[in-house]
């Protein structure tokens, strides 16, 4: 695994130079690798939402677990389920890319490093979710430049939140 983090890393590095008047090699590894992990989260998303759930409810049956007669079963919808399964590999390879190519100096132990990463990915998750309810529920805008805008609100949330928090020296 060490020897793909220096493969990218050097990829990353191939074309920071154009960059280096305005961004750290830090800030544009965080860019390219938060980029990546998004395009990541896009082509699994449109993958298993098309070809593996398919455009129908998921069914939850999880009668087996429980003592009444009728047991425990619901439903969830084909995109919030796609999300489930999506959502734990993008948040692993997120946390990957930013311990062995961003933020490489980090003292901190890995598990200490994953449960801090998992609370910043869970704030900015509130941050999407509250942000939009307001953006577009409330005020009436439309819900793409919402998730734009706030966006831009939790990448420097995230970048200020991993960089002194989760991977701090």
């Amino acid at each position: 695994m060490k020897k793909i983090a220096q493969i990218i890393t050097k990829v990353i590095d191939f074309f920071y130079h154009p960059f280096q008047k305005w961004l750290s090699p830090e800030l544009f590894r965080y860019a390219a690798c938060g980029g990546g992990n998004l395009v990541l989260d896009w082509v699994l998303y449109f993958l298993i939402y098309n070809f593996i759930i398919g455009h129908d409810l998921v069914v939850i049956d999880l009668s087996f677990l429980s003592p009444f007669e009728g047991g425990l079963r619901g439903s969830i919808t084909p995109h919030i389920a796609t999300l489930c399964i999506v959502f734990p590999i993008t948040l692993l390879t997120g946390f990957w890319l930013n311990r062995n190519i961003t933020f490489t100096q980090s003292t901190l132990r890995g598990w200490r490093q994953l449960s801090r990463y998992i609370l910043i990915v869970a704030i900015n998750l509130a941050i999407n979710y509250v942000g939009l309810k307001l953006c577009v529920d409330v005020i009436g805008w439309y819900p793409t430049p919402s998730k734009m805008a706030i966006t831009l609100v939790t990448i420097a949330i995230s970048y200020f939140g991993q960089k002194y928090f989760s991977f701090r020296r």
